[in-house]
């Protein structure tokens, strides 16, 4: 009996030690590959911010290296730290990101016919792309040691499609029915990663098709305009389709290889707007060309392929569907981003990851990747149910 409990503790201990890594140990696994990555996309984008001003590094490119660089000091510091810590203490970022967005009904800065951003002089924090992370991270917990038999049960649902319908409902309030559709989704394939049956899907699926009359009345006028324009951009080729049609001009004028490096016409003579944060693909595209494009969109199949390889390689629920959760998230930002500006879903607000000109949008996601370092440096860490221990 003694020498079955002296066994015990002394396989109890070489958990612990291998579950509690030190600083060095941490840094050492850091996948750097994914960092080189990062850094690649943002250097394309604050390379089209300089061409956007038209060959100057302010406003736009100086401002986004920056940023930049703040975004390396997050994700590393968000990857070295325990992913205990983070489930932990999920459900609170979730709640600060809820409060912020209530914050936003009554702090909150318009712009764009929106009222979307909280001013803290230093940076202009837009709520809505803090809780993209804080969702996942609160969905991971809360399904994390979810066997599929719970999750097959209705009422296991209820805390994850309140924990989703909230802040969807404070985004779509501002409004920003882009964002709020991008929630949505998100925690539709987090609610997939975790086991939810299909069968679900479908029959959520039914019901939105169905309620589409009742919500069409619910919409802004030009959140209308909008579905409409996109039904059929040429109806109003100088007002409302004008987006939309110059975006499509500016992508075919690229050609194969592009006019040149800070030679594109449509958005050097300003017929193509919003150019520096939600068209900037399309920027791209005429400037380098079909190549160029193509090389960009290989450099996020590379990041998507790390990031499902992340989340099938570790050891706890949470980890794993916190890294697909986070990974669909950039996938929607760039699946988004690039339907729009072909003309393939309405005109909404979803910047291009690591691309567009946005100060809340650039840490945040690199907060995602610094998240999927850290499931990948605590792979093979247990996590116990409640999280305050490791599971041997």
């Amino acid at each position: 009996m003694a020498q079955r409990q002296r066994i015990f503790f002394v396989d109890r201990l070489a958990a612990l030690r291998n579950n509690e890594m030190s600083l060095r140990e941490k840094i050492w696994q850091i996948n750097w590959s994914l960092i080189v990555l990062a850094t690649l996309i943002s250097g394309i984008g604050i390379a089209m911010l300089y061409s956007a001003a038209n060959g100057n590094i302010d406003p736009w490119a100086s401002r986004q290296l920056m940023r930049f660089g703040a975004g390396i000091l997050i994700l590393l510091m968000v990857a070295v730290i325990d992913i205990r810590i983070w489930f932990r203490y999920a459900y609170a970022i979730y709640f600060v990101a809820l409060a912020l967005l209530v914050a936003v009904e009554f702090l909150g800065v318009s712009g764009m016919g929106a009222q979307r951003w909280i001013d803290l002089k230093v940076i202009q924090l837009q709520p809505s792309e803090v809780m993209k992370v804080a969702l996942v991270l609160a969905l991971a917990r809360c399904f994390h040691g979810m066997a599929l038999e719970d999750i097959s049960r209705p009422t296991s649902l209820v805390l994850p499609i309140a924990i989703t319908l909230a802040p969807a409902a404070l985004v779509l309030k501002q409004p920003d029915l882009g964002t709020a559709m991008m929630l949505l989704m998100v925690a539709a394939a987090v609610f997939f990663c975790a086991g939810v049956r299909l069968w679900k899907f479908a029959v959520v699926g039914i019901a939105a098709l169905g309620s589409i009359p009742i919500a069409w009345q619910f919409l802004r006028e030009y959140q209308k305009q909008r579905v409409l324009t996109f039904l059929n951009p040429e109806n109003d080729p100088l007002g409302a389709g004008y987006h939309t049609l110059q975006s499509k001009i500016a992508l075919g004028s690229g050609g194969l290889f592009g006019k040149g490096f800070m030679q594109g016409s449509q958005s050097h003579l300003n017929f193509l707007p919003e150019k520096q944060t939600d068209f900037i693909f399309t920027m791209l595209a005429e400037e380098f060309g079909m190549i160029g494009g193509l090389i960009l969109l290989v450099l996020y199949a590379i990041l998507l392929t790390y990031g499902i390889a992340i989340a099938l390689r570790a050891r706890n629920q949470f980890g794993s569907v916190l890294a697909m959760g986070l990974t669909c998230n950039v996938f929607f930002y760039v699946f988004i981003n690039i339907a729009m500006v072909m003309g393939l879903v309405p005109v909404v607000g979803v910047p291009l990851p690591l691309v567009s000109y946005g100060g809340t949008a650039m840490l945040t996601l690199m907060a995602t990747i610094g998240l999927l370092i850290s499931v990948y440096i605590h792979r093979d860490v247990r996590i116990s149910r409640r999280g305050l221990g490791i599971e041997v």
